[in-house]
């Protein structure tokens, strides 16, 4: 019976889309599961026939839908160019959603051209301010910027962000373009804050003493006194009101009147995250930049200027997905990849890590940066928008990118239908970075994502969150307005709240917490208490009241960052302690059963017992790479749950843990029932039995005469070689050294001793740069493309004799583009800021020296001993 129960099982797990458990009804996979695309418009010159080319190509590829950004157009096309939201430029955008639509993929557009939000109907009195002191008068004056990167119809000054009736205005205009269209984009979106030198607003000081109970003016010299803080503190705060009010909400609310949900960028602003990403249907955050993770064969661009940019820091995407945690929202958004590497050299291996980033960091709904609409007849490279990274037809993973694509896919489909199963609230004190003198940006604080540690990582509270990250503790943050409809759920759900050490705390914020101290919430204070309640006005009364609450507190111990380990275990939290090896993590829970998604993105970890913070009787590996699922070996010791886990510097996996299994089944198995694994990942390949654990493993390096064949390329083939020894083919000659594409390697040989046709084999390919295809024996086995390159072989697949292997290795189009920028740079002919390179210098490839090509290493063979 037992037998019978688990293959029924297994022919469950093995049939392909997911079934409720109510209905046993398929359901429709949505498209947000798959990764979406910027796909910025230049000039908006673009085709009906066009349009239905790329995005059938993109629905090929395994897209889910694109995002229109209008942007500066073509050099000698200006004729050509279509007028932003004019009534040919609506068509264009009705036929791209039917075409969508057809393809089943989904369409977003952003608020207007470029980046902010601006254009031609932005009128003086509706375009960013600052204030100017002038004969002891503060005083509104413009800013006078521009739209960035405008598209044609798209030009002007920038939109006033605080001002009550600028949004309303600036709408108006969409207003009438959508008037009459009934397909209609999904969503609206706001790209980052960069309204730059912008801190002010015509009726700034009537809002200021609405708000804040006192006249700015009379305190001009606290104002600018930058050793007082007060009313620094009631100067920023008025103006993330009005950001959020006048700006962030009603551009939200209009969104939704017309039919569209919105994706909103809030970072860079100089609000409270937290409220603003929490105004959106989808927040969004970005990732610029590479990580420079410590994975073992990580290439890292060497151009890329971490002084300029900083690096992407998951912390800083928390305040995105904590925004949506905290308010019910299924989908988290991510700008991702900007500005990886240098263009014509992003490789699919440097894309997966960072993407694992945001997955940890909560994000479940990628959009690429991006793609650039390009005419089926435009000569290599085609049109390319200046930032990289290069996801369009002409990019050089084009052939592999569907294994991105159905990566991020089984990562989301899983990541979207689960919930976050965090223990902890971390208090964000906004109000001690306001207390300080911003040295640039019209003196506020913009909280922009590429140098966090100006404003993140340089507080109490920064300090606090990285050491809860790296040591294992799931997270959420919480806002003072946040915290005053939060209420705990009987679940348990953020049964500890912890308040970094900060001086100054909004009374409202101080009385929130004795409040839900009542409901059971245990509230901690870091190193000591606040100093002081916020707010100018009235200070002297408010701070004996405030005193006063806050000897209600004084019997309690103020932990540091020493003592809180010991402390939140003690209050029975869940803490991950593998986690400080290096393996990156986010824990959900899917129909009550609780998964985790695991990265390592160090190399100090690589198969152990890991301890889980949560208990279960049988734990499944869905490793979404290969699409398939195995039972580990697990244990209990000291009432805790083991599991075995190998995971090799760069490689990800999901476990999802089963602590209801049916009676009756044989619970020492290594193949039983799994529940609900297919309701949360599609296309579930069965269970099986885990092989040898914590055996030791035997290698052996594959010998013989490689052949080396070029296959297919730019400019032109190279002749075929014979190499004892596998390097770069780009040192082999100067002509190898200028091709980019494709070539096999093929080698004959025998098994080596002591490996047998019936193992279960390991095939590790080394140093590949940068995708292969390999073939053994006329079987395809597998495409390496991500950190490690190894690919398991199939029982029975090898002879002992007479082996033959074929490897394709695809490279970067680099080096081709070395002597594309030597012979033909006339490729880079578009308007404004043309082509930079990652530097923002003027592009040109022909100053690099050639990028290693091809197997860099040894191919060994890699079997566990008997």
């Amino acid at each position: 019976m037992k037998k019978i129960i688990s293959l029924c099982l297994l022919i469950t797990l093995a049939a392909g889309p997911s079934i409720t458990a109510q209905t046993n009804t398929p359901q429709p996979v949505s498209n947000t599961v798959k990764p979406w695309t910027y796909w910025w418009w230049m000039g908006s010159t673009v085709t009906a026939s066009d349009i239905t080319w790329q995005l059938e190509n993109f629905a090929k590829a395994g897209l889910g839908g694109v995002h229109i950004i209008p942007i500066y157009g073509i050099k000698g096309l200006e004729k050509e160019a279509i007028s932003y939201l004019s009534p040919q430029w609506m068509q264009m955008l009705t036929h791209t959603i039917r075409e969508a639509k057809r393809l089943g993929l989904g369409v977003d557009m952003t608020t207007g051209t470029g980046w902010p939000f601006g254009g031609p109907n932005v009128t003086p009195d509706m375009a960013a301010k600052k204030w100017q002191y002038t004969n002891g008068q503060l005083q509104s004056v413009l800013t006078k910027q521009a739209v960035k990167r405008a598209a044609p119809g798209g030009a002007g000054l920038v939109l006033d962000p605080f001002a009550i009736d600028a949004i309303p205005k600036y709408v108006q205009r969409f207003d009438s373009a959508f008037a009459t269209i009934k397909d209609l984009p999904r969503a609206m979106y706001n790209d980052s804050y960069e309204v730059y030198g912008a801190n002010w607003t015509d009726d700034f000081l009537n809002e200021f003493k609405k708000r804040r109970g006192y006249d700015l003016q009379s305190q001009w010299t606290a104002f600018t006194d930058t050793t007082t803080a007060l009313v620094k503190i009631d100067y920023h705060q008025t103006l993330s009101e009005l950001l959020a009010e006048n700006y962030a909400k009603k551009w939200t609310d209009w969104s939704r009147q017309k039919g569209f949900v919105t994706r909103y960028q809030a970072h860079g602003s100089p609000g409270n995250l937290l409220d603003l990403y929490a105004l959106s249907d989808i927040p969004e955050t970005e990732s610029f930049g590479s990580s420079r993770f410590p994975i073992k064969g990580l290439r890292v661009d060497d151009q890329y200027e971490v002084d300029r940019y900083g690096t992407p820091n998951p912390l800083a995407m928390k305040f995105a997905s904590s925004a949506a945690h905290l308010t019910g929202k299924k989908l988290v958004s991510s700008e991702s990849t900007t500005w990886l590497a240098n263009h014509f050299k992003v490789s699919l291996s440097q894309i997966k890590p960072q993407l694992d980033e945001l997955f940890t960091a909560g994000i479940n709904h990628i959009f690429y940066h991006g793609t650039t609409y390009s005419p089926k007849n435009a000569d290599y490279p085609g049109w390319l928008f200046y930032a990289s990274t290069n996801y369009g037809i002409n990019s050089h993973f084009w052939k592999h990118y569907p294994l991105l694509n159905q990566y991020v896919e089984r990562c989301q489909t899983i990541l979207q239908n689960s919930q976050p199963d965090n223990d902890l609230l971390v208090y964000f004190p906004i109000h001690d970075l306001w207390a300080t003198q911003a040295r640039a940006s019209g003196g506020i604080h913009l909280l922009e994502v590429h140098h966090v540690d100006k404003w993140l990582l340089k507080l109490p509270f920064g300090q606090l969150s990285e050491w809860l990250w790296n040591n294992g503790f799931a997270f959420d943050f919480i806002s003072d307005n946040q915290l005053q409809q939060f209420k705990p759920d009987a679940s348990g759900k953020y049964k500890t709240l912890l308040v970094p050490a900060t001086t100054y705390l909004p009374q409202a914020t101080l009385a929130r917490l004795g409040e839900l101290t009542k409901m059971g919430v245990k509230v901690i204070f870091m190193e000591h208490l606040p100093k002081q309640p916020t707010g100018f006005h009235e200070q002297k009364e408010r701070s004996e009241s405030f005193q006063k609450v806050l000897q209600t507190w004084t019997g309690q111990s103020f932990p540091s960052l020493q003592g809180l380990e010991i402390l939140l275990t003690s209050a029975n939290l869940r803490q991950e302690t593998w986690a400080k090896e290096g393996l990156k993590y986010i824990r959900k829970v899917q129909g009550g059963k609780v998964i985790y998604f695991i990265a390592n993105q160090d190399q100090k970890f690589s198969e152990d017992w890991i301890t889980l913070s949560t208990p279960a009787k049988k734990i499944g590996l869905y490793q979404p790479l290969t699409d398939k699922t195995t039972l580990l070996p697990m244990k209990i010791e000291g009432g805790k749950t083991q599991v075995y886990l190998k995971l090799l510097s760069g490689e990800s996996c999901f476990l999802m843990l089963d602590t209801n299994v049916g009676e009756g089944l044989d619970l020492d198995s290594n193949v039983g029932e799994v529940q609900n694994l297919a309701d949360v990942h599609l296309n579930a390949k069965p269970v099986r039995q885990r092989g040898p654990v914590l055996a030791d493993v035997k290698t052996a390096t594959l010998q013989g005469t490689w052949k080396l064949e070029f296959m297919e390329g730019k400019p032109y083939l190279p002749k075929a070689t014979t190499l004892t020894q596998l390097g770069s083919w780009a040192s082999l000659s100067d002509s190898a050294s200028y091709f980019s594409g494709t070539a096999r390697y093929s080698l004959t040989f025998d098994l080596p001793k002591g490996f047998s046709p019936t193992q279960k084999m390991t095939l590790d390919l080394g140093d590949v740069r940068e995708v292969a295809d390999v073939t053994l024996n006329g079987q395809k086995i597998g495409t390496a493309w991500s950190l490690p390159f190894r690919l398991d072989i199939p029982a029975n697949t090898l002879k002992n004799k007479q082996n033959r292997i074929v490897i394709e290795v695809t490279n970067l189009s680099a080096n081709y583009m070395r002597l594309r920028d030597t012979q033909q740079p006339e490729w880079k002919k578009f308007q404004e800021i043309n082509m930079v390179d990652i530097q923002y210098k003027p592009f040109n490839a022909a100053q690099w020296t050639p990028m290693p090509s091809g197997l860099l290493g040894n191919v060994t063979l890699e079997a566990a001993k008997n």
